[in-house]
């Protein structure tokens, strides 16, 4: 257990924890009433697939761009940057919806607006966490945390929005989101961190993304992990914006049941982060992402097929708590292997795995639920998860010895 919080003896990673905690709360509560606003609003599930799209397409195209300005540029001031440019977003929606002006259409391009700057901001913060945690003994507990404040965020968060919604608006979570921002602002404002040097400053930009593809392409860890997150990201999450149908439709409920759902999945996604943190070290981390990946994807074809509500419950934790494995778990090899003159752009290239293939599953997902249901969407998609473990899987042997060897010349694992 006290591996787990090992992090947080650094001041600097304590001041983020609790800004960052707030901020991804706001955010999971506005992005569940920006789906139930749509839905309420259209009953479409091609809409509701495409305002997921909207918010999550722009990380494939800005994403490396992210990536190059983190390993160019005071990363301090560029988290200042992003998170007052969020808390922007959230109150012009909460302006919006308050003055009854606003449309789906409002919704899906402030869904794409948030999009641009969450994808600037996540290589960036991901690849800021050494700064603030310079220990290396230290930063399996770091990342664990950091990832645990995003699925607390997705477990509480949308509760509180249900809540808020029955007892208030859509609006008010707008709001309550825009100004959660100022929490992470003050956090990151307060820290004491000398902002080291960068290199290749005046380097071309398409320079940069080149060196650092090639770098990513001929690391075999990177080369075979970063597909296994793509693919559960692309095949696994969607079931977030398809999540009204099953809360209305297979259960009968309204907003509540839709935050029951996702706080259920979340439950698993801390449930996967508090098991990663309070590991000793990294090693072994390929056997629990293969075994991740097809948890993953059972559990969503359970899912996808029960029409009980304690199955359903179980099933989805299942499923958060395997996704978490095969991304976090990813995420702490990388952020151990990877050169930290590179460690932006590779976390930009694991951003567009993890994050960037969600907008497109989404879309899919929407598209294919609107065609053949949303049960039958899930069920293909968890189907698919298990293919890609197993494929995963046959990889295990070249792919630990091959890890194995870059620990050792680090110093990471002993002869």
């Amino acid at each position: 257990m006290i591996r787990t919080f090992r992090a947080f003896r650094h001041p600097n990673y304590r001041l983020f924890f609790y800004g960052q905690s707030v901020s991804v709360l706001g955010t999971w509560i506005q992005q569940v009433a920006m789906s139930w606003l749509v839905y309420r609003m259209t009953g479409s599930p091609f809409l509701l697939g495409l305002t997921a799209f909207a918010s999550q397409f722009p990380i494939l195209l800005f994403a490396p761009l992210g990536g190059i300005w983190a390993d160019r540029f005071d990363r301090r001031k560029l988290l200042l940057a992003t998170q007052m440019l969020a808390s922007a977003q959230g109150l012009a929606l909460a302006a919006l919806a308050y003055t009854g002006l606003i449309a789906v259409w409002h919704i899906i391009v402030m869904a794409a607006v948030l999009g641009v700057i969450m994808a600037l901001d996540t290589p960036i913060r991901q690849s800021f966490v050494p700064e603030m945690v310079p220990s290396k003994q230290d930063m399996p507990s770091a990342i664990a945390t950091n990832g645990f404040i995003q699925n607390a965020g997705r477990m509480l968060g949308p509760s509180i929005a249900g809540v808020l919604i029955a007892v208030s608006s859509e609006a008010f979570c707008f709001l309550v989101n825009g100004l959660s921002k100022i929490a992470v602002v003050a956090a990151i404002a307060m820290m004491q961190i000398s902002a080291p040097q960068r290199k290749e400053a005046g380097a071309a930009i398409w320079r940069g993304l080149r060196e650092g593809f090639t770098y990513a392409r001929e690391l075999m860890p990177i080369r075979l992990l970063l597909p296994i997150v793509a693919l559960i990201s692309f095949m696994a999450t969607p079931y977030q914006p398809l999540m009204p149908i099953f809360a209305a439709e297979v259960f009968g409920g309204g907003a509540g049941m839709l935050g029951f759902l996702i706080g259920a999945a979340g439950l698993g996604g801390v449930t996967g982060l508090i098991y990663l943190a309070s590991r000793k070290d990294v090693r072994g981390l390929s056997r629990v992402i293969v075994a991740g990946a097809a948890m993953a994807g059972v559990s969503l074809m359970i899912f996808a097929e029960s029409k009980l509500l304690w199955l359903s419950l179980g099933a989805i934790t299942v499923t958060g708590f395997g996704i978490i494995l095969v991304g976090m778990g990813v995420s702490m090899i990388l952020q151990t292997i990877v050169a930290d003159e590179k460690r932006g752009r590779v976390m930009s290239f694991f951003t567009i795995a993890f994050l960037g293939m969600h907008p497109l599953g989404s879309l899919l997902a929407g598209t294919l639920a609107h065609a053949i249901g949303a049960a039958h969407t899930l069920f293909i998609g968890g189907a698919c998860c298990v293919l890609g473990a197993i494929a995963l899987w046959r990889q295990l042997p070249k792919l630990r010895a091959n890890i194995r060897e870059i620990y050792l010349r680090m110093g990471v694992a002993a002869e």
